[in-house]
Order: C-alpha cells, then sequence, then structure tokens
C-alpha cells in the first residue's frame, strides 16, 4: 500500500512541478533543485548531502536491466542546466558538472567537468 501512495503523490508532483523523483531514489540531506522543471531523478539513484542540481538534469540508467543502474553522487555537488548523469558511476563528493555535460564514467571528488568549452561557437 505504501508503494501505492509513493506511485500515486510522485506522478501528483511530476504532473504540479514538471519534476520527476522515482519513490524509490535515496536523497540526503538539504538537497535543492533550483528551477527545476524537466529533472529526472531515477530509481537506484544515491544523492548525498548538500546537493544542488539546476532544470533539465537528467540521473538515469544506461540499461535496462534489473539492480543498481544510476548514479551515486557524493556530498556538496553541483550539476548545471542540462546535464546527464548516466549509468551505475559514482561522483565524487565536491564536483561541479558544467551545463550539457555528459557524464558517463565515475569522477574523482573535488573534479569540475567542464564540456561546454569543447562546443563554444
Amino acid at each position: 500500500k505504501l508503494k501505492l501512495i509513493s506511485r500515486i503523490y510522485s506522478n501528483w508532483i511530476r504532473t504540479v512541478t514538471g519534476i520527476e523523483i522515482h519513490p524509490a531514489a535515496k536523497i540526503g540531506k538539504r538537497f535543492f533543485i533550483d528551477h527545476g522543471m524537466g529533472v529526472v531523478i531515477g530509481e537506484t539513484t544515491v544523492i548525498g548531502d548538500d546537493v544542488m542540481i539546476y532544470h533539465d538534469v537528467t540521473l538515469g540508467a544506461r540499461t535496462f536491466e534489473n539492480g543498481k543502474r544510476h548514479p551515486t553522487l557524493g556530498n556538496k555537488v553541483t550539476i548545471g542546466a542540462g546535464a546527464r548523469v548516466l549509468g551505475d558511476i559514482k561522483i565524487g563528493d565536491g564536483v561541479r558538472i558544467s551545463a550539457n555535460s555528459v557524464v558517463v564514467k565515475d569522477v574523482e571528488a573535488m573534479s569540475d567537468i567542464d564540456a561546454s568549452e569543447q562546443f563554444a561557437i
């Protein structure tokens, strides 16, 4: 019965805010979504404390297999607008991921991922 209530609540939140958080995702303290339209957080995602993400971010899977298939974010991670963090990967504490980046491999703590310079015009 609790799963049904969680699913109904999740669908209502998605309709009202444009944010989709799977009820099974594990989210730490002081998690903040800024301008959240289009945010998707998958079922096996784990999010640490003091994490901030911007609009149109996907924390998604790369496969349809059962088990852990979504990212694990450490503490104090920031993810810019439009970024995609995909697969069962680990993002270390203090990592900053720039807008529109696509991350599919583990990222060491205190790293800056900035894909925007590769596409600057």
